[in-house]
């Protein structure tokens, strides 16, 4: 059988907050109801989301809810809905819930590309790409190899102190060693870690490592992404 349409369905302490989200995101709603259970469906384009709301002692930062979707490409959807944040919220959402994590190659799916929303429901909506990512050459370098551990804990996981841990070590260990460009992405990497925690001191110390990197043209051509995540970094910052 082909065609086939999967529906998340997921809990939400509150409707109306899925709705004011993900309408911020892109999506319209399609289905509303308040009685006899409150519940809504979501939809963007092919992607539909449905919610459900919980008794008032639902924690979202305790939630399991989580779905996989997979995009042909998480790129352009992540930078749909940053511009929406950006419009709603004057910056990226990258602490605390809701918050969105960035596009980044995984190594415990294959080499996907995947990016993450954790909504205000707590739910992990995880974005994947459809094909891997073709294989770097610098992905055998020790800093890059540490970074790709650090995405799987700290974005895979949610578990961005150990993340940060992975991370201070390849840094100083590597920091004489690694390529300006390798520096570049782990230490933006490092600074989202340290919004998470709410360590805006270590957070500012890796935006200004990165931003004192001399790269080529054609590398900040290659490293755009990272390079437009320190922007984003420093206007949650207030830098």
């Amino acid at each position: 059988m082909a065609n086939e349409i999967a529906i998340p369905l997921l809990p939400c302490r509150s409707i109306d907050e899925m709705v004011d989200f993900y309408t911020m995101l892109g999506f319209h709603r399609i289905y509303y109801q308040v009685r006899p259970n409150p519940y809504v469906l979501l939809k963007r384009e092919d992607l539909q989301l449905g919610f459900f709301g919980m008794p008032e002692a639902f924690k979202p930062e305790d939630s399991y809810g989580t779905c996989v979707i997979v995009v042909p490409d998480t790129g352009e959807l992540f930078e749909a809905f940053a511009a929406g944040m950006r419009a709603a919220n004057g910056k990226l959402l990258v602490s605390g819930i809701p918050r969105m994590t960035r596009p980044r190659r995984r190594k415990n799916d294959g080499n996907h590309s995947g990016f993450a929303v954790i909504d205000p429901g707590g739910n992990w909506i995880r974005f994947m790409a459809a094909r891997p990512l073709p294989e770097k050459e610098e992905a055998t370098s020790r800093l890059t190899a540490s970074l790709n551990r650090a995405v799987v804990m700290g974005d895979s996981h949610g578990k961005h102190e150990r993340a940060a841990e992975i991370l201070d070590g390849a840094l100083e260990r590597d920091k004489d060693t690694a390529s300006a460009a390798e520096l570049l992405e782990a230490l933006v990497y490092r600074a989202e870690l340290a919004v998470r925690a709410k360590d805006h001191a270590a957070a500012g110390h890796a935006l200004a490592r990165a931003r004192a990197l001399t790269l080529t043209e054609a590398e900040r051509e290659q490293l755009a992404q990272p390079l437009a995540a320190i922007d984003d970094l420093e206007a949650v910052l207030g830098l």
